[in-house]
């Protein structure tokens, strides 16, 4: 008797320490949130109600205690037997050892029920969640998608398929990117990085047309943050961030430490509204004169998938800063408008002359106006770098249309230049009168992306063509040259490409471009009976071909062939290895000119580059 009234003992104070343990766990809990009287008075009765069945626990004791004792004990050696839970404690057979009542989902009929607040049950609580089957521990991630015929996770970071890293609050954190090392050989010594400069392959009078150049790199790692909130239903925003390590300081080299900069290559916001069809996009992106997939939304480029970060010649694009409105309708009829940073370059026959200067004079005039054209950065941009003299932003209005004969593009663009001509004065134009000289440019352009064979294949191209838009190329040829007055003049220029990529495999892409960019001669008549400006016919072009002669050839147009594919090696939980292969052909033809014998000249150059690259991507699988 004494040891069961010791057992019924132990277990009055194991409920009373379990119920009093829920207590100081939820009390806390609810204190922490408890801001005013009502929730604390809640509180207290909540704590009221366990020291109310404490009580009906102990008298429940009693009964059970009264009840071991019938003198036939028959009421003891039933409850035994059977095994129920109306015992409050179970002795082992072999030690006669007393366990206290385990810990059960199921409530034991002696408890009073469950804790109620307000009238409603409280959840058991736990400090520990339950364990995760090895299938719900498993990745969501998507693997890597080669079957459009601009696969974001080869030309951007694929980071919208990604699942969030982390959230805060309701906003989810996205991570994508990838390691990446490239081996880059090029037949002629441009002394160049991952970034090509197409337009600079060396005549035969270079001494570095003569010399090959390997450089291999791994500047073209790229990381991205993707931000996402959803404020409302069909409503999101975002903020994207993206950038690689194609930047260089003043302490960059290749001789032991390669401390190359990242760089900012995307970086906006942007808004949706889906029921609305509205879409905004606000920051650094790519332009909308840039081919698309499909739809006119951001991370929808149509971009080639090469390795070369100037991509190939007779792309359009450029990267830079913008604000851009669209509205679809029904998700097929698309329309945007985008304001862009504008900037232009300058081709003149006269090497040497600089913002400023004065250029030669024309026909019938002794001298020419001192024109201004560009102007050296400061506060925050380059000190090394010229700016043009930009009056207005650059704008392009474009239309698409998605049918499942494909996704078509139709847009123009608009620009303007603007020169600072001074007209007399003394030496240097001192004293005489300056002018804004502006002129408008711009043209007309389009793309398409078009599925052939089921979807193994895609046929892609884009074209540019109007005044002044060669900054939308690869291979920069210039916008502008001058008239005779100062004034700028927007050179005539073409820019387009035509490839085909195919997908004989899931793992395996493979592609092939075609390109040209070309511009028209823009010249005036000197005093002197030279021509002036963008392609002079009677430039000398002899030390072209002599070796270490000076060379005043300026591009007329530049043709490009490119193949290559990627292998996606490796797929799994740990992440996803490809290894990618390109390779370009470029000639460039220059305007014709004369030699020293007065014979007609037109020099040209070839240069072939190819790309071995090898890419890591943690976050995809």
């Amino acid at each position: 008797m004494k040891k069961q009234h010791s057992h019924m003992h132990h277990q009055k104070l194991w409920h009373f320490g379990l119920s009093l343990a829920i207590a100081c766990t939820i009390y806390p809990l609810h204190r922490a949130q408890a801001d005013s009287s009502a929730e604390i008075a809640q509180l207290r009765s909540m704590v009221f109600q366990l020291q109310a069945q404490v009580k009906e626990l102990q008298k429940s004791q009693k009964s059970s205690h009264t009840n071991t004792h019938h003198p036939s004990g028959a009421t003891q050696a039933h409850t035994m037997q059977s095994g129920t839970n109306r015992s409050p404690y179970r002795t082992t057979a072999q030690s006669g050892q007393t366990n206290p009542p385990p810990l059960s989902s199921q409530p034991d009929d002696t408890l009073a029920g469950p804790i109620r607040i307000n009238n409603q049950p409280v959840a058991p609580f736990s400090a520990d969640p339950a364990p995760l089957t090895e299938a719900q521990g498993q990745s969501t991630v998507k693997s890597i998608n080669l079957s459009s015929s601009s696969p974001t996770a080869l030309t951007q970071t694929e980071v919208d398929s990604l699942p969030p890293i982390f959230k805060i609050g309701s906003v989810s954190v996205k991570l994508g990117g990838f390691v990446d090392m490239s081996n880059i050989y090029r037949d002629k010594n441009l002394t160049a990085g991952p970034a090509t400069p197409w337009g600079s392959f060396p005549y035969s009078g270079n001494p570095n047309a003569h010399a090959s150049e390997y450089r291999p790199t791994a500047q073209l790692s790229r990381f991205s943050l993707l931000i996402e909130g959803k404020p409302a239903k069909g409503v999101t925003v975002e903020a994207y961030v993206e950038s690689d390590f194609g930047g260089s300081g003043s302490n960059s080299n290749a001789v032991q430490t390669n401390s190359y900069v990242p760089r900012m290559r995307q970086a906006y916001l942007a808004a949706d509204d889906r029921d609305l069809g509205l879409h905004f996009l606000a920051g650094q992106a790519w332009s909308l004169t840039t081919g698309y997939t499909n739809t006119l939304l951001r991370r929808h480029e149509q971009l080639p998938p090469v390795v070369d970060s100037n991509l190939i010649p007779g792309v359009i694009f450029t990267r830079v800063p913008q604000v851009r409105f669209i509205k679809d309708f029904h998700r097929k009829w698309w329309l945007g408008l985008s304001v862009e940073t504008p900037q232009a370059t300058l081709g003149f026959d006269d090497s040497t002359l600089d913002s400023g200067g004065n250029i030669p004079p024309a026909m019938g005039q002794t001298s020419g106006p001192h024109v201004i054209y560009n102007s050296t950065g400061t506060g925050m941009l380059d000190p090394e770098a010229h700016y043009s003299l930009d009056a207005a932003p650059d704008i392009v209005l474009k239309g698409a249309v998605d049918t499942s004969a494909g996704h078509y593009e139709l847009y123009g663009l608009a620009r303007w230049f603007r020169t600072i001509v001074v007209n007399g004065g003394g030496s240097g134009g001192v004293g005489g009168q300056a002018h804004s000289r502006v002129a408008f440019g711009g043209g007309v352009g389009g793309s398409m992306a078009v599925p052939l064979l089921a979807g193994k294949m895609q046929l892609v191209g884009d074209v540019l063509a109007g005044k002044g838009v060669g900054r939308y190329g690869p291979s920069q040829l210039p916008d502008m040259t001058f008239r005779s007055s100062g004034a700028p003049a927007p050179l005539r220029e073409i820019i387009g490409s035509l490839g085909l990529i195919g997908h004989p495999t899931d793992n395996l892409l493979l592609y092939t471009y075609g390109g040209v960019e070309a511009a028209h001669r823009s010249v005036y008549e000197g005093a002197d009976g030279s021509y002036y400006g963008y392609g002079s016919p009677n430039a000398n072009l002899s030390g072209c071909s002599i070796m270490l002669g000076t060379c005043n050839a300026q591009t007329q147009s530049l043709a490009s062939y490119t193949m290559g594919g990627w292998w996606h090696l490796l797929d799994g939980r740990y992440g996803s290895v490809m290894t990618g292969l390109q390779y370009t052909y470029v000639r460039k033809f220059a305007f014709r000119g004369v030699d020293n014998a007065g014979n007609a000249s037109r020099p040209t150059a070839n240069g072939n580059t190819v790309f071995v690259t090898f890419r890591y991507y943690p976050f995809q699988n």
